[in-house]
């Protein structure tokens, strides 16, 4: 789990606790790609903040802004969350990410492809599960809230632990 490399596109609300959630589970590698102006809400519980600000903390997980190669492998060693300025996803070709989770919620796709890694994730609507991504996560308030969605089952089904290892090993 150490070597895993996760690229989330987007360091807002909802990026920012999908990377804090990595991140307590032993997933150290990740790098959060954000726009040049965040649009964040809660900000103080959001890691785009590091945009602005160099670093920013949240729950005891840090994130650090840094540029380039060198400087997220740097950032990687102390123990941080990389945030890196790059509204297209350039870093992506740079990086063999074992998962890309795009959590942009842009309600649209907006340029998320299969090609990208072994996993893709999506967070809201606009993917379609097998055609954008390998899954979605349901991200609207109600009792769907954070249910998986497979190519094979389009309704939400209910996520297990059961369920996430047999995806994890499907897609590695």
């Amino acid at each position: 789990m150490n070597n895993i490399i996760v690229c989330i596109k987007g360091a807002g609300e909802m990026a920012s606790a999908v990377a804090w959630r990595l991140y307590m589970a032993n997933i150290r590698k990740i790098i959060m790609l954000e726009s040049p102006h965040p649009l964040a809400v809660r900000r103080t519980v959001s890691f785009c903040e590091a945009v602005f600000c160099g670093t920013q903390t949240v729950e005891n997980v840090s994130a650090t802004l840094c540029n380039d190669v060198e400087g997220i492998h740097r950032v990687w060693q102390k123990g941080n969350i990389a945030v890196s300025v790059d509204p297209t996803w350039h870093m992506l070709k740079q990086f063999k990410a074992d998962v890309v989770v795009d959590a942009i919620l842009a309600k649209r796709n907006l340029g998320t492809t299969m090609s990208e890694a072994p996993l893709l994730v999506g967070l809201g609507p606009g993917f379609i599960a097998g055609a954008d991504v390998h899954m979605v996560i349901e991200t609207n308030r109600g009792h769907n809230l954070g249910r998986v969605m497979y190519p094979d089952r389009q309704s939400p089904i209910p996520a297990s632990p059961d369920q996430s290892k047999v995806i994890i090993k499907k897609g590695f």
